[in-house]
């Protein structure tokens, strides 16, 4: 959520910046309606200290024997005006509020303007894979080695799902359990969050109100704020730990994983690019969440994005990293690098990690603070979040950049530990 100072004193600035995301922004109605829940509020504020100021002269003078029913009559009146002007500044504030979490974040100042046409590549990682022979396509590997069962994942729950099975489910855990393995390695405490969360952390993550409809909703109440929903990323809980609590400076910056399934109701289509496992409904992935300081910020950003690459690259695959312009990074996010799969038979690289930094956003919308060790006061702090990994697009990535002329495909030597030193998956 931005803040309304920031609106006000800048506003052509925000214009700007939000301008690169592709909103064009109407501030005046939102700035004149603060402006007077401000002047309501000292108006409020003079009464409420005129009220206690007669109040307590009142038992003075019945000590006087002085009357007092004019006086009790003027307060009841007072306390009617109060009332009334205490509702119209909560339905003010409501209203501004409502405005501005709707809001999507302000882009970091570096990144272009634009969608994906503006996105730059940093860097590529590993050779791109030559075959000696035809390569097949990872749905036709996944098919021939009997790895992966779509039809009977189809069968079990529709369109956007499938089933692992034997060497294929084998091979998806130690893919998290390696995950797992190096996030303990470089200190991150490890998280098993619950699956279903309270409308609160969509809003504090800054998915709702806007894309409340992408979510499974799991209660019937027409009022969505007392329902609970299948989290769409272990980020949607992770960011949400500390929610309404100020945290000590000393402690900070937080490193987090969380292995989770994440649900989503987007759905494979009928393209190539979106074949087999690609995109569904349901996938595996290992988050990544970092509660920082404003000055740990930045360097927490470039951790992240070591991590996510470093895991590709002990993967051995083939793959690169970009830098989204303004317009491609999600609504809760100032900046985002994706790390990029190449998928051979598509001819094109995928998104298996987003890294982004979310600012103080997401802890406006949260309220999750930190207690400034200089100056006692509390601050907001950063959140920032990166896959580390969603494995539905490493998965078949994997597949395809590992397979051989006889249809087998070699698993990499960071994994044949977890698949008790299984070198290779071979049709059977």
């Amino acid at each position: 959520m931005l803040d309304i100072k920031l609106i006000i004193e800048k506003t052509d600035y925000v214009k700007e910046l939000l301008a690169r995301k592709g909103y064009e922004i109407d501030f005046t109605e939102v700035i004149e309606k603060d402006a007077l829940k401000r002047k309501l509020q000292f108006e409020i504020y003079g009464l409420k200290a005129k009220r206690n100021k007669v109040s307590g002269e009142i038992p003075k003078l019945k000590k006087q024997g002085l009357p007092v029913d004019e006086i009790f009559a003027e307060m009841r009146a007072l306390g009617d005006e109060i009332q009334k002007g205490d509702e119209k500044i909560n339905a003010l504030t409501e209203e501004v509020k409502d405005f501005i979490c709707r809001l999507p974040n302000l882009p970091d100042e570096d990144l272009l303007p634009g969608e994906k046409e503006n996105n730059k590549v940093v860097r590529e990682y590993g050779k791109m894979p030559e075959f000696n022979f035809k390569p097949q396509n990872h749905v036709d590997l996944c098919t021939k080695l009997g790895i992966i069962d779509y039809e009977r994942g189809v069968k079990l729950s529709g369109n956007g799902f499938w089933a692992y099975r034997g060497d294929g489910a084998r091979l998806e855990w130690a893919l998290l359990n390696f995950f797992i393995q190096e996030h303990l390695a470089d200190g991150y405490e490890f998280i098993l969050p619950p699956h279903q969360l309270s409308y609160n952390c969509g809003f504090g993550a800054g998915q709702f109100p806007k894309f409340s409809n992408e979510v499974y909703w799991l209660d019937v109440d027409e009022d969505r704020t007392k329902n609970r929903f299948m989290l769409p990323t272990a980020e949607t809980a992770l960011v949400n730990l500390y929610a309404n609590e100020i945290i000590d400076e000393a402690k900070l910056p937080f490193k987090f994983f969380a292995y989770t399934p994440c649900y989503r109701k987007e759905a494979g289509s009928a393209r190539s690019e979106e074949r087999g496992m690609i995109r569904g409904h349901q996938f595996n992935k290992v988050e990544m969440v970092q509660i920082t300081t404003p000055e740990q910020s930045d360097a927490a950003f470039e951790e992240l994005v070591n991590k996510a690459c470093s895991l590709m690259d002990k993967l051995g695959l083939h793959f690169r990293l970009s830098k989204l312009a303004a317009g491609d990074c999600s609504a809760s996010m100032a900046r985002t690098y994706d790390v990029e799969v190449w998928i051979p038979s598509m001819g094109i690289y995928k998104e298996v990690s987003s890294v982004s930094n979310a600012r103080d956003y997401q802890a406006r919308r949260n309220a999750t603070r930190y207690r400034n060790a200089e100056t006692g006061k509390p601050n907001f702090v950063h959140t920032l979040n990166g896959s580390g990994l969603a494995t539905s697009r490493v998965f078949p990535a994997l597949i395809e950049q590992y397979q051989n002329a006889d249809g087998s495909v070699t698993v990499p030597e960071v994994l044949r530990p977890f698949m008790g030193g299984q070198e290779k998956i071979y049709v059977k």
